[in-house]
């Protein structure tokens, strides 16, 4: 009995991604490890008009040797501003709730599940309360974030290469800022030329106003007189 469990989570999980390539998950992209196909490790593509949009985010299910009796645990990997990194999370598609799972549930239904609790603002084990900011900044982060696990570059070249053309094109812009939008030299720091003829000006435009200071004093004077 016991070596037919392996052979039934291998059998039931080669099935599931088999109907994962023919019909994706909107968002999300998953492979199993080549050595391993007992954890999966799968990337979310941010939402459009959601805080994650532009960002990827980079994580694991671990499925157990019953598996599809028994549910797999769940992690998140990039940080990103709804649940905690490398952490079990607590979901209804979890090991959390064993008494809730149904062995009719496929790969692609705890993936659309977690990207479901992903979108909304219910709090459970595993999960942070971020503002929309921070979810913002952690997903324009994650790119460079995610290009640093060897894991994530092995298994999602097609997501590396699109990340990198993201990066790429932020780079061309940022150093296309300065250029356009810098003030020149001559106008932020004048030239010690140009300062002494400043100085000039004004020490003659003084002395020009005491003299004639001093000429309307005398020329009063003598009219008193």
């Amino acid at each position: 009995m016991s070596n037919r469990k392996p052979n039934s989570a291998t059998s039931r999980l080669k099935q599931d991604y088999l109907r994962l390539k023919r019909d994706p998950v909107p968002y999300i992209t998953a492979e199993p490890l080549p050595s391993n196909i007992l954890e999966w490790h799968y990337v979310v593509c941010g939402p459009e008009n959601s805080p994650y949009e532009g960002g990827y985010y980079h994580g694991k299910l671990v499925f157990p040797r019953e598996f599809p009796f028994k549910p797999p645990s769940i992690y998140m990997i990039t940080p990103n501003g709804r649940f905690r990194t490398n952490k079990k999370l607590c979901l209804s598609i979890s090991d959390f709730h064993p008494d809730t799972w149904n062995p009719a549930w496929s790969v692609s239904t705890i993936l659309t599940g977690l990207l479901s609790f992903m979108l909304e603002k219910s709090p459970t084990l595993g999960s942070i309360e971020t503002s929309e900011y921070d979810k913002r900044q952690f997903a324009y982060h994650s790119l460079e974030f995610n290009l640093k696990d060897k894991e994530f570059c092995d298994l999602f070249p097609d997501t590396v290469t699109r990340i990198q053309e993201v990066l790429t094109q932020r780079s061309t812009a940022n150093n296309n800022v300065p250029d356009t939008q810098k003030p020149s030299r001559s106008v932020t720091e004048p030239s010690s030329f140009q300062s002494c003829i400043t100085n000039l000006i004004v020490f003659i435009g003084v002395a020009a106003f005491a003299i004639t200071v001093k000429y309307v004093v005398i020329t009063t004077a003598s009219e008193t007189e």
